[in-house]
Formats: structure tokens, sequence, C-alpha cells
């Protein structure tokens, strides 16, 4: 039995595709709120490939609530209201579901209009075990890459690499080296999903190009399509 009507914060990366699979489990996720900041550097979204939310939206068949932001630190939680206003409004949300795992600065902002709106928030994978949270993430059949990095050690050969057990692996290596948050947490690196679960079809990536300079760079998707499984 489903009980709660929500819209999930979407970014089409890892975390929040996982948040959305959970929630699933227990609520009726009515649709997907995507924010698309102009301001690559923003304090509160994911950016890298983020016009492809569309894509990962139709193959999970949920609708999909596209909100554009400039980015500006503070003032793009507007637009997220704005956005979360539209999701209360067209589909009748009770709560909103985030994939924040960490940041305080992320959670606490979203709880604030929450609780400004009298809707529910919650945050599935908040304070998770990192190393179980991925691998629960690909034992559950998710398939993503990293789409960017933005520290060291990451050189270009980790754009467009696939998450797996091996790459899972280099990620703890890493971590016990350079003490990086092997789920991205501290801004290390993003990601994107091709294959989840509650994915109809997959992603196939056709034309990507990689921009990569002093540690940190782009996996930009330039086309791709949905494919039966």
């Amino acid at each position: 039995m489903k009980y709660m009507k929500v819209a999930v914060l979407f970014s089409g990366g890892k975390d929040s595709c996982f948040a959305a699979y959970l929630a699933s489990q227990s609520e009726d996720v009515a649709c997907l709120i995507t924010l698309v900041s102009k301001n690559p550097e923003s304090y509160m979204f994911h950016t890298p490939n983020i016009r492809l939310a569309g894509l990962q939206a139709e193959s999970m068949g949920i609708p999909l609530i596209e909100q554009e932001t400039r980015g500006v630190k503070e003032k793009e939680l507007r637009d997220l209201e704005k956005a979360i206003k539209k999701a209360v409004e067209h589909h009748a949300i009770e709560g909103v579901v985030t994939g924040a795992v960490q940041s305080v600065y992320q959670s606490s902002r979203v709880q604030k209009i929450c609780n400004k709106l009298d809707l529910w928030c919650f945050n599935p994978l908040w304070q998770a075990d990192q190393r179980e949270y991925m691998k629960s993430f690909l034992s559950s059949g998710f398939k993503a890459i990293i789409s960017g990095v933005y520290a060291y050690p990451f050189d270009s050969s980790w754009l467009g690499r696939e998450i797996d057990n091996t790459t899972l692996a280099d990620l703890l290596s890493l971590s016990e080296k350079h003490k990086i948050s092997i789920t991205g947490e501290g801004g290390e690196f993003e990601t994107f999903v091709f294959d989840s679960p509650l994915f109809r079809k997959k992603i196939k990536i056709l034309k990507a190009r990689k921009s990569y300079d002093n540690y940190s760079g782009v996996y930009k998707i330039e086309k791709a399509i949905l494919v039966k499984k």
C-alpha cells in the first residue's frame, strides 16, 4: 500500500535516483523535480548533464517538473520553492524526497522550505554508511558513470567510467590514501545513472566528450537514446 504522494528532488545522479527507488517502495512517487542551474558552481544543485533528466524521467514513466535557476547562492532556493509549489498544485504532493547523504547545507534548506509549505521531508540516505550504501546501489541493479571530477587525484580517465565493483574498490583505495568521500559527498565527483530498477528502458550514450584541466573535468553527454534492456 502506498501511503503518501511525494516529489523527488532529482538530478539524474546516483543519490537522487537511489532515493527515488527507496521512496517508491513505500510511497507514491508522483513527480520528479529538477532544477536546471545556469551556474556550474551552484551550491545546491548538480549540473553535469542535467538536461538529460527528462530522458531518465521518460524511462521511469514519472512526470518531471523542470525549473530554471540562475544558481545564485541562497536566491536559487526561491526557484526550488517555486518548483515544489508547482508539484503541490499539479500533483497534490504531500512530501519531498531528497538524496542528501551528508550535506547539512542542502538538507537544512530543503527542510526549511518543506516546513514553510507544510510538507513532509524525507531523506532516505541521510548519514548512511558510505561503503554499505555504494554496495547496495550496485547490488540493487543501478548502473551509473562518473560525469564530473573536481578534485585531486582524479585524472581524465575517470570521466565516463562506469561505477562497478572495480571502481568502488579504487574509490575505497583513494579514500584511504587521500581522504576523499567514496560517494563524492565532498564535491569530488558527480554521476549520471543510465539504468536502474525503476527504468523501463536503459539509456544508451551515443556521443559524449570530455573536457578536463587541472583535476577538474566534465563528461558531457551530447546524444543519448532509450533502448530495450
